[in-house]
């Protein structure tokens, strides 16, 4: 089967780690005030990718845990990529030219696709499509607004753009560990050529065996946060999980 990628989550808020339950702000949870020892802490685990969101910087349209993402730069070893507030050309630029491997547009990709699609093919690879669903329609602002387009409508603006990949979050399910919505997002999946990634809910190491199975061989990888932080998946064991499914 294909490479799946498994991305352990570092969420911003007031430069602290920390995870939120279906996007509320209200509902933080704090796991750490220094984001590049978590960094390196992924790292050393053998996580090949980190997920990155400046959370207060969705909200606020422009980044605002610079401090934190650098710190989380210097430390991890590891490509990072990053999402939270990236609106326009210039933010891509400055992120990419900071050590950014691929910057995430989300807000953006429904407000301004044609900058998105700029974006894409002005640094083929490094610009991913974030796609946070509620009940199957789009959310923007970090979640704050609810759209009237659906994920499929939304991501097929991008097909032939040269995004490299689609990060599809079911808001519903984020930091609940209610188990990944494996279907929404196998649908999506397969509906499209840009490689798809399910965030939202992972929440033991049953999430990431069914994941690795056959059915799901469309899905190009998983984004992990609380899981991890609360113990309930343990980082190695889930890593060679999907070292043995790549032998296969």
């Amino acid at each position: 089967m294909a490479a799946v990628i498994l991305y352990p989550a570092i969420d911003l808020k007031g430069g602290s780690v920390v995870r939120l339950k279906q996007g509320d702000m209200e509902q933080a949870t704090v796991y750490g005030a220094d984001p590049g020892a978590q960094a390196r802490t992924f790292a050393e685990i053998g996580f090949e990718w980190l997920h990155v969101v400046d959370l207060d910087g969705a909200f606020a349209g422009a980044s605002v845990n610079a401090a934190a993402v650098d710190a989380i730069l210097e430390a991890a070893g590891a490509p990072v990529q990053l999402g939270g507030g990236i609106r326009d050309m210039k933010a891509v630029e400055a992120w990419l030219k900071r050590g950014i491997a691929r910057v995430i547009l989300g807000t953006a990709a429904v407000r301004d696709p044609e900058f998105v699609k700029a974006a894409a093919k002005a640094h083929p690879g490094r610009v991913a499509v974030g796609v946070d669903a509620r009940e199957g329609k789009v959310a923007v602002q970090g979640w704050a607004e609810v759209s009237d387009m659906t994920s499929l409508d939304l991501v097929r603006r991008f097909e032939d753009a040269g995004v490299a990949a689609i990060i599809y979050t079911d808001i519903s399910r984020d930091g609940l560990l209610k188990g990944l919505n494996l279907e929404a997002t196998r649908e999506l999946a397969e509906a499209v050529a840009i490689p798809v990634i399910a965030s939202g809910g992972l929440a033991d190491i049953d999430d990431v065996r069914r994941l690795l199975a056959p059915e799901n061989a469309a899905i190009a990888g998983a984004i992990t946060g609380r899981a991890l932080y609360d113990g309930r998946l343990d980082g190695r064991e889930a890593l060679a999980f999907v070292k043995a499914a790549r032998a296969n």
